[in-house]
């Protein structure tokens, strides 16, 4: 590994796989006239399950296909990947992530719900971990039902946090008697034992270790919580990776094999995309926020900087909002007439039923209709509203933690309880997942990312175009210029860019007015309450995003992020969609009336070019 980071400009072709639970992607890099572009993109069966049981199958299948389009041979004739690169055989370097098998799943175990078991729930998702569940002592479960719980989950490892340094220990030690008394066993593996991470009160080390020693396989590493104004998350992340590999990853048929040809190690894929979202965020020093939806999941990564300095990264799963499995849970939870607002007409409620429950049971078909396709992206708009709204409630200011404060916070309504996500910072907004990155117009994308997270001020918008961020963030690791480059250049669509004044406005009131130096001529006006207005600024030859000058000055009450009423004048990014002017108020409310909803929402889609005009008149 050393020798590799001495020796970046020598590494001219990468190779990168992501075994994902039902498919393998492997991508091929390479470094042409001095900067890094993708070549190709190849994908194959992942072969982790009966009858191959072995993941390396999967994983040769979609490299000899990447092989073939980008006209390298990387497998030898004992189908052995090639290193390194000569000409057009081999590859320099190979880095793969996973989330076959299930990826990583975790029970955490604090004291205290809101404070020491948050810190390690944070810990666990930031490393890529689905958390199972939560045990703390004051959770409202009797001990005989917790220890019933951590037998039933079987989890592939426990992370137990609880304590300051140098506090009381008998609280923690009480969680690990209840670990010891349900002797859990592993998911994967009869052989050996369940690895338990403890990163509580440094005090308490030596009880926990008597405790549970001989019960599991049981590692040390920082408090999580050495004092209450701090959060150390990083050593028991890193932990977490370790034992990901150690354990988890080694069960798995095929995975040793995999872990010799990799020059890094494997990573959990949710971790990988939240890498290289912090890893953008921290070089390009901005706020970021990252969706990725699924069939069975929607995951949301942010990085915000609610301080100067380094950003603080969190990480979010909602494990019943996704776009398949889980469609029939979205649906129960947004309800019927949150899903049905943003259906531009009447559609008959039996049969809406019937569709989400066709697609919960054949959940790889696509819509066939654009009647269809509206109604379902009228349901992603609701699975990403409603993860992000569990986003806001979990990135929050440490909890437990006394602040002063001042005669003006007295007066001051805070609405957040807490959350550092601020839509007004907030620079860049992306969306990955089928329904965002394979939407037949990307201007339906950007529509659901508006809709969904109503952002404020100016915010750039982009799509993953092929889900390659998994590969980008284990890249991140050995080679960071190589993964910015290509995350910049090849992995992002970049949409154009959002604004939205914050503040409530009159119907009928003017919300700014605008000018803006477009390439082909100055554009300027005002934009009334309810318009969404579209400016084309697209991409230059190389892909990459126009800029203009533009001045926005929003309405007295109004904000762009430089306070209410007050002007901002910079450059925007354009991109395949444009610039969106968007007047709808902050918070956003859609008519009742349903007759002037319909009117509006058609009106809005066919400004931002959604989708035909005559899709919009349904039946």
């Amino acid at each position: 590994m050393s020798e590799l980071k001495k020796n970046l400009d020598d590494i001219n072709v990468i190779l990168a796989t992501d075994c994902g639970s039902t498919t393998t992607k492997s991508i091929i890099i390479e470094k042409r006239d001095g900067e890094y572009r993708l070549i190709a993109r190849g994908e194959a069966p992942t072969t982790v399950e009966a009858p191959f049981e072995d993941v390396t199958m999967g994983v040769l299948n979609a490299v000899a296909e990447v092989g073939e389009l980008s006209n390298r041979v990387l497998l030898d004739d004992n189908g052995r990947i090639i290193t390194p690169a000569k000409g057009n055989v081999g590859c320099d370097i190979y880095i793969s992530t996973s989330s076959a098998g299930g990826g990583l799943q975790m029970m955490v175990a604090g004291v205290v719900r809101s404070m020491t078991a948050e810190s390690a729930e944070r810990a666990a998702l930031g490393a890529g971990a689905i958390v199972m569940d939560v045990i703390a002592s004051n959770d409202k479960r009797r001990p005989h039902q917790q220890i019933e719980r951590i037998r039933h989950l079987r989890p592939d490892m426990i992370l137990l946090s609880g304590g300051i340094d140098g506090g009381t220990t008998s609280h923690v030690v009480e969680i690990a008697e209840l670990i010891s008394a349900a002797d859990p066993k592993p998911r994967l593996g009869s052989g050996y034992r369940l690895p338990v991470i403890y990163a509580g009160n440094k005090n308490a080390r030596e009880a926990v270790s008597d405790t549970l020693a001989s019960k599991v396989d049981l590692g040390i590493v920082d408090n999580l919580r050495p004092v209450l104004e701090r959060e150390n998350l990083l050593p028991a992340r890193e932990k977490i990776h370790d034992l990901f590999m150690e354990h988890v990853m080694a069960q798995a048929p095929g995975y040793r094999k995999l872990m010799e040809w990799t020059d890094a190690p494997i990573m959990p894929t949710p971790g990988a995309v939240g890498l290289i979202i912090k890893t953008i965020a921290d070089i390009e020093h901005i706020e970021a926020v990252g969706v990725d939806i699924g069939g069975a999941t929607t995951d949301v990564f942010s990085v915000f900087r609610p301080e100067p300095g380094e950003g603080v990264f969190n990480r979010t799963v909602s494990a019943n909002l996704g776009m398949s499995y889980s469609i029939s849970n979205v649906f129960a939870e947004a309800t019927l007439p949150n899903v049905m607002r943003w259906v531009p007409f009447n559609m008959d409620e039996r049969d809406l039923r019937n569709r989400v429950k066709n697609k919960m049971i054949r959940p790889t078909t696509i819509p066939q209709a654009m009647e269809e396709l509206i109604f379902e992206q009228a349901i992603a708009k609701e699975a990403l509203r409603l993860a992000f709204i569990q986003h806001k409630s979990f990135a929050t200011v440490l909890k437990g933690v006394q602040k002063q404060r001042t005669i003006g916070d007295a007066f001051e309504q805070d609405s957040s309880g807490g959350t550092i996500v601020n839509m007004l910072t907030l620079d860049m907004l992306i969306g990955s997942g089928g329904v965002l990155s394979h939407a037949p117009r990307r201007h339906q994308a950007a529509m659901m990312l508006i809709d969904a997270f109503l952002p404020e001020g100016l915010t750039r918008l982009a799509v993953d175009s092929i889900f390659m961020m998994p590969q980008l963030g284990v890249l991140s690791t050995l080679h960071p210029k190589a993964a910015t480059e290509v995350f910049e250049k090849d992995c992002l669509i970049h949409l154009g860019t959002c604004v939205a004044p914050a503040g409530e406005v009159k119907k009928g009131g003017e919300v700014m007015s605008y000018r803006v130096d477009l390439p082909d001529g100055q554009v300027s006006g005002s934009l009334q309450f309810g318009e969404l207005k579209l400016l084309l600024l697209g991409l230059d030859e190389r892909g990459l995003p126009l800029k203009a000058k533009a001045v926005f000055e929003p309405a007295r009450n109004l904000d762009l992020g430089a306070g209410k009423g007050n002007k901002v004048e910079r450059e925007v990014s354009g991109g395949v969609v444009g610039i969106i002017l968007d007047g709808r108020g902050r918070p956003f409310v859609l008519p009742t009336d349903n007759v002037e909803r319909i009117a509006a929402l058609r009106r809005w889609m066919l400004e931002m070019k959604a989708y035909p005009p005559e899709a919009l008149g349904g039946k």
